[in-house]
């Protein structure tokens, strides 16, 4: 059991180790109060022995002191004999540098002390102190009397006084012996020396020693102390030991041995007993949650997994399958025994790449699942999704995989079956137009040349408005299977709107498409249907667009076969056109999507430009002056651009209603700007045939003259032929309703459709203006002269003056006032100029507008 052994070896490697370490610690602290403690009685004794020396000292120098007033008393000296002898004390006199004895102890009279006592140099004082004498140690004190002579005490430091010093037994004394003789000495800590006082130049020393069997004894005492320590501490640390072997460890191992036998595959866990304390049932008591956790877990993961409509597949970091849930049994059609430690490559994968790809992605780390689909060798053909993630450990190693499988046979037949019906035409079984679109940039993208056939059917409503829808749907049917007989497989149709359809031939010559074409054309105008005795045909439109030797752009082609298509449409039916990028009108179509975003902007942006061209009263009378308001759009550089290159496309696109209330708007705010112009001029407007009847034009107009306060007699507004021929009825009802408003009304353009004369008895105009056509020639055509006098005539007949349009030349104003024509406008009488430049008088008009004419403009009304 590794805590066990931690906790020997923590008892081992530290406990004891550290036990030693702390007797040794305790012996050294032993040691170092025991000398302390020396130090301290040596330090005692040392004061001690000072303090006696100093005291005697002084006692011999008092003793002189009352000595010396009687010292020469022979009675006196008596009494002292006693005194000085018990104490060992002899005294001296020095009398004419002779030394003489009066009385004391036994002193030997030795020539050094007399040598030394006639030194005149410590005479000259009165002091006490040590001296050596034959190295002898000897007490002096002397004092200096007042004849002269100097009486000296002497005691003997014997080894009895030396003894009486000792007193105790901790210190031994050695004799006193001068500084200089005496050993080097050593900073051992039993010796102590005391510098004494001294006379002469030779100083004094008393060296103490501490007795060596006091120190032995005081050291061997503290022995027992630390030897009684470390048995005790090795004591505490083996019942340390057997607590915790009692309290933690069999305990502790205990827990581990019931922890072992655990099964983790069982649904209840045994519970832990957590015998040992009340730390090892609380220990138990969290273990057994959490492994009832674990077990809840694992459980509701099981029926997770078992639930789920999904198969789940769970391998090894080799792949092999360590669990499979019900439903990839089911789906795999094997059973438990039969999967676990095998792998999908080697049950339905003969060359074993699923079991590359698992261990290929193990290996690559991923994150994040990785969804494919796939197939596997089952009993029926299934198309499964699968997707694959990583299972990681707790320290985030890759020890597996996850694999769920999703049979998704029926989604994906149903997606072929909606992917078919969103591609395919439903009524023809061809592509339709995001098909078409979508497949053609691919279609086109090896061809050395390309051409797109663009087919519109002729006479379809017919069939739907007769016939109904069914019927129409049976003609489209036919149309698509004539025109896919006479295709190779090579070739691209789709069936791109109601009656429209497109094909695009690859490397194929201009001389060979065509030739197909017509064949295709052919085949579809022999389609019959029966429809209650009666049989119909459809015709058909086709325009070309073709592309070689340069980069191809499928997108542009087809808008260019579009155009074609309106082209050949023109001609009548059952007609070929080939697009042709230099014909005028059709580049004009060909690019209507953009003049038609660019006439938006300008209207948003207020960037219309007007201006006006005036119309001459032939007849020389003095009333008002009439001029047409015309339209141009700013373009590129500055360029002023005429109407032809976007009203086109503006009345394709249905845009007329709002250019022409932006034109109504202009104009009368103009004239507001201009009041005093109202009334001298008259203004006339063009109105195209889509605004003419369009919901909300004529309150429009209204609302706008009520907003400028213009008045109505100054306004003329100009329809089409044409325009009021296609919409006779609505525009019969707006014209009629500005005829109450008070504006005068125009007819334009009249002739170039062929219109009778009746119209002009309906039509609540004011004006005739007769078609530029008849009028170029009027003056070597008499065709031309007797139909615009024709047209004048009837005209006059019925209260409408006229209007000559495309006045080039005098010679066609003379045939006109010779007719008697009203009015001519042309660029004889003016060309256009813009209308913020109308500010002269109208006698200086003409002028002025013949000097900005320029020879080579073309013009064009609008």
């Amino acid at each position: 059991m590794y805590i066990g052994n931690r906790i020997r070896l923590f008892i081992g490697g530290f406990c004891i180790p550290a036990l030693l370490v702390v007797t040794y610690c305790l012996n050294l602290w032993f040691q170092q109060g025991i000398a302390q403690h020396q130090q301290q009685m040596m330090q005692h004794e040392l004061a001690r022995i000072q303090q006696q020396i100093s005291a005697d000292l002084e006692q011999l120098q008092q003793l002189l002191t009352l000595y010396a007033p009687v010292y020469q008393q022979k009675e006196v000296q008596g009494a002292w004999q006693p005194l000085l002898a018990g104490h060992n004390i002899s005294l001296f006199v020095e009398q004419h540098q002779q030394l003489h004895k009066l009385q004391g102890g036994s002193f030997p009279e030795t020539h050094q002390l007399f040598t030394t006592l006639n030194n005149p140099a410590w005479l000259a004082s009165e002091s006490s102190g040590i001296l050596l004498v034959d190295d002898q140690p000897v007490m002096l004190g002397y004092i200096r009397l007042p004849n002269g002579e100097v009486l000296i005490a002497c005691r003997w430091l014997n080894d009895a006084y030396l003894a009486a010093l000792e007193q105790t037994q901790v210190i031994h004394l050695r004799p006193l012996s001068a500084f200089s003789i005496l050993p080097e000495a050593t900073p051992h800590r039993l010796y102590q020396r005391l510098a004494l006082p001294s006379v002469g130049n030779v100083p004094v020393v008393l060296e103490l020693q501490l007795q060596p069997q006091l120190v032995a004894q005081m050291q061997w005492r503290s022995i027992p102390i630390v030897l009684l320590l470390l048995p005790c501490g090795l004591l505490i640390v083996a019942l340390g030991y057997l607590w915790l072997r009692t309290k933690l460890l069999t305990p502790f191992s205990r827990l581990m041995d019931e922890l072992a036998q655990i099964d983790p595959n069982t649904r209840i866990p045994a519970r832990l007993s957590g015998k040992g304390g009340a730390e090892f049932r609380i220990l138990a008591d969290r273990i057994n949650e959490l492994l009832l956790r674990i077990c809840r877990h694992k459980e509701r993961s099981r029926i997770t997994l078992e639930s789920i409509a999904e198969a789940v597949l769970i391998t090894d970091r080799h792949a092999r399958i360590v669990y499979l849930n019900p439903q990839a049994e089911k789906l795999l059609g094997v059973n438990r025994r039969q999967a676990l430690k095998a792998t999908l490559g080697e049950m339905f994968d003969s060359a074993n790449s699923l079991d590359a790809e698992i261990k290929q992605f193990m290996s690559s780390g991923g994150r994040q699942a990785e969804h494919r689909k796939m197939s596997l060798a089952l009993s029926q053909p299934r198309i499964l999704d699968r997707a694959l993630s990583n299972l990681h450990d707790e320290e985030d190693e890759i020890i597996g995989s996850v694999i769920v499988l999703r049979d998704i046979t029926d989604e994906e037949g149903l997606k072929l079956q909606l992917q078919k019906k969103a591609d395919y035409d439903g009524t023809t079984a061809l592509l339709n137009r995001n098909a078409f679109e979508e497949r053609l940039p691919g279609f086109v993208a090896h061809a050395s040349s390309l051409a797109i056939c663009y087919l519109d059917l002729e006479q379809f409503k017919l069939i739907n408005d007769n016939c109904g829808h069914d019927a129409g749907d049976q003609m489209l049917a036919l149309v698509a299977k004539a025109i896919a007989s006479q295709l190779d497989e090579q070739d691209l149709l789709a069936r791109l709107g109601g009656d429209e359809f497109g094909v695009v031939l690859r490397d194929r010559s201009a001389v060979e498409v065509t030739r197909l074409l017509k064949q295709i054309v052919h085949q579809v105008h022999l389609q019959t249907i029966h429809h209650q005795g009666i049989h119909y045909r459809v015709g058909i439109s086709v325009g070309i667009a073709f592309c070689q030797g340069e980069p191809i752009k499928a997108s542009e082609l087809l808008k260019d076969a579009d155009i074609a298509c309106i082209a050949a449409k023109r001609k009548g039916s059952n007609q070929i056109h080939i697009f042709d990028g230099r014909n005028q009108e059709l580049a004009y179509e060909r690019n209507a999507p953009q003049w038609a975003l660019r006439i938006t902007r300008a209207i948003e942006a207020r960037e219309l430009l007007l201006y006006f061209q005036p119309i001459r009263n032939l007849n020389g009378g003095s009333g008002r002056q009439r001029l047409e308001i015309l339209l141009r759009i700013k373009g590129e550089h500055g360029r002023i651009l005429p109407p032809a290159q976007f009203i086109a496309a503006a009345e394709r696109f249905k845009l007329m209603p709002e250019v022409d209330r932006e034109v109504i708007r202009m104009a009368f705010d103009w004239l507001a700007a201009h009041r005093t112009l109202c009334q001298q001029i008259t203004m006339s407007i063009n109105l195209s045939a889509n605004s003419l009847g369009a919901d909300g034009m004529l309150s429009y107009i209204a609302d706008m003259q009520a907003l400028y306060a213009i008045p109505s007699s100054c306004i003329c507004f100009e329809i089409t032929e044409t325009s009021a021929i296609q919409n006779r009825q609505r525009a019969m009802e707006m014209l009629k309703a500005m005829r109450k408003l008070g504006f005068s009304l125009a007819l334009d353009d009249f002739g170039s459709g062929f219109a009778s004369y009746g119209y002009l008895r309906e039509l609540p105009v004011d004006y005739v203006k007769i078609d530029g056509c008849f009028v170029r020639q009027l003056a070597v055509n008499a065709r031309d002269y007797a139909i615009v006098k024709s047209i004048h005539d009837v005209c006059s007949t019925m209260g409408i003056e006229t209007v000559a349009e495309f006045v080039e030349s005098q010679a066609i104003i003379d045939k006109l006032s010779e007719i008697g024509v009203n009015y001519a406008q042309g660029y004889v009488i003016g060309r256009p100029i813009p209308l913020q430049q109308y500010s002269l008088p109208t006698a200086g008009l003409r002028l002025v507008t013949e000097l900005l004419a320029e020879p080579t403009a073309v013009a064009v009304s609008r």
